[in-house]
């Protein structure tokens, strides 16, 4: 968040500006009980937006306001930015049982949960709240304390307007929503920096779709902690963001610690970060993080909101979401502008661009408030995303195979040529074979050499599988799974017999 001194000084942007206005325009023109959704991406500063918005209101109403939020910290930032903003306010915490100074204060920061228990228990009572706004409001929380709040005017804030709860769409709670500046005008306008994303095609099919909505942690953990994809994580890294510092996003604690070991034992300056660590313990790690330049930072999850640190430089996408909110969210982390850094890099270990989009891609989120269940059912499975994998051997792979002119090989035209001569299908895997096998030969002094050059071909065996699958029709994952096991053993029969 913005440091109390730097935001007295801070001037609104005109894009800020025009958005107060465009509440404003709401909260004079509406019933007080009207409930506004508004939206804008992370890095544009909403907090800032709508710390301005409870200062003109209790400057021109004299009413009161009530700012909730999910997370502890974020209650405090907010607490600080407000009071940037020359507006005194009290937190409402764990400790606050009661309010006998309430008459001191204008404006209330508080937990939903904390400020529902004192509600329902009747600890507290808060007097003529005109206002209240609801930070990160797709968590959809709040909905527990609209029964205490019937009279007031509500704003919800969030960069992503589609509800945590697949069964609780926003458009129920709220009237209106208003769209705020996308992320490509904040990137032109210098306020945001520029992705630039790699992605690393991963094979998905053996994940869990949970009653959530989102990949599962279990079927996660058994995909991410594989030896491949930890080696795909390693290398990813080393190609694109090597010496930067690089915040790891994982779907499940073991993972973590697997990457923590992985990049541990590489030699590089890494740490592991989740929800069990202390306070202490979490304010110690996160000071080593802003502290060590070409730092990693391995988490799960819990730095997708309330965390700020800007000179992220790299964000490593280590999971697969269906979540539109947390794939904004991940890829936000890195997106804060400093004088000497315009650009990040994103490396995508889980198809999510190929879900999702670029992040900077324009998005329709008047549509998705008001069909949220068809945006939903519109988002491309794992099977479609993946029949459009295109191998492209990694320079640091097709450097040890430098003898060999042609690596490539097209599944699809040599299956048209191959139903044309009237030959069986499975010629196809056998010419992929026979390339294959010349490439490790041609590549190696011995057959040893050879056989862990075939290691290498991994991904190239298996997108051609998967090829080859869909061309005759059969493309179960076991049936997979089993043709590539035995590409593979044919393949080294195939070199030690190069060599006798």
């Amino acid at each position: 968040m913005y440091a109390i001194d730097e935001i007295e000084k801070k001037e609104l942007y005109d894009y800020q500006k025009g958005a107060i206005d465009e509440i404003f325009d709401r909260i004079n023109n509406r019933p007080d009980n009207y409930h506004l959704l508004y939206q804008l991406p992370t890095g544009g500063g909403k907090t800032v937006i709508f710390s301005e918005i409870v200062r003109r209101y209790i400057e021109e109403t004299g009413k009161k306001v009530v700012v909730l939020t999910h997370r502890i910290e974020l209650s405090k930032q907010t607490s600080k930015m407000l009071r940037g903003f020359k507006v005194k306010n009290k937190i409402i915490n764990s400790k606050v049982k009661e309010l006998p100074d309430q008459h001191e204060y204008m404006c209330f920061v508080a937990m939903v949960e904390t400020l529902k228990n004192r509600l329902y228990d009747k600890k507290l009572e808060i007097d003529d709240v005109g206002l209240v706004i609801i930070d990160e409001a797709h968590y959809n929380s709040f909905r527990k304390l609209l029964s205490f709040f019937k009279k007031s005017f509500i704003i919800g804030v969030t960069a992503t307007p589609l509800s945590s709860n697949i069964k609780l769409p926003m458009k129920d709670n709220y009237n209106e929503l208003i769209t705020g500046e996308p992320i490509q005008a904040l990137i032109d306008k210098g306020f945001l920096a520029k992705a630039e994303i790699y992605s690393y095609d991963v094979g998905l099919t053996s994940l869990k779709v949970g009653i959530n909505g989102d990949y599962t942690v279990k079927s996660s953990e058994a995909l991410y902690s594989k030896l491949d994809m930890q080696e795909k994580l390693l290398t990813a890294y080393e190609e694109r963001s090597k010496g930067k510092k690089t915040l790891i996003f994982n779907n499940g604690i073991n993972t973590s610690w697997y990457v923590y070991e992985l990049f541990r034992e590489a030699g590089y300056p890494v740490r592991h970060l989740d929800n069990t660590h202390s306070s202490n313990e979490r304010k110690e790690i996160l000071r080593w993080f802003r502290d060590t330049p070409d730092a990693i930072l391995s988490s799960v999850s819990i730095l997708t909101t309330g965390f700020d640190e800007p000179t992220v430089e790299s964000i490593i996408l280590n999971r697969a979401t269906r979540s539109l909110t947390l794939y904004f969210q991940m890829i936000g982390r890195g997106s804060r502008v400093l004088a000497n850094k315009k650009n990040f890099t994103v490396i995508d270990l889980g198809n999510n661009v190929a879900r999702f989009g670029l992040w900077s891609d324009p998005v329709d989120w008047q549509h998705i408030f008001k069909f949220p269940d068809f945006y939903l059912e519109s988002i491309k499975d794992d099977e479609e995303i993946e029949r459009n994998f295109f191998y492209q051997m990694p320079n640091h792979i097709r450097e040890k195979f430098a003898n060999t002119p042609v690596v490539t090989f097209d599944v699809e035209s040599i299956y048209d040529e191959v139903l044309k001569n009237g030959q069986r299908s499975k010629v196809i895997l056998e010419r992929s074979l026979e390339q294959h096998t010349r490439m490790c030969v041609e590549n190696s002094e011995d057959a040893y050499e050879a056989r862990m050059l075939a290691m290498e071909l991994r991904d190239d065996i298996d997108c051609r599988i998967n090829r080859y699958s869909q061309c005759i029709a059969k493309s179960t994952k076991n049936y997979r799974d089993w043709l590539a096991d035995d590409y593979f053993k044919k393949l080294r029969v195939n070199i030690v017999k190069a060599y006798q």
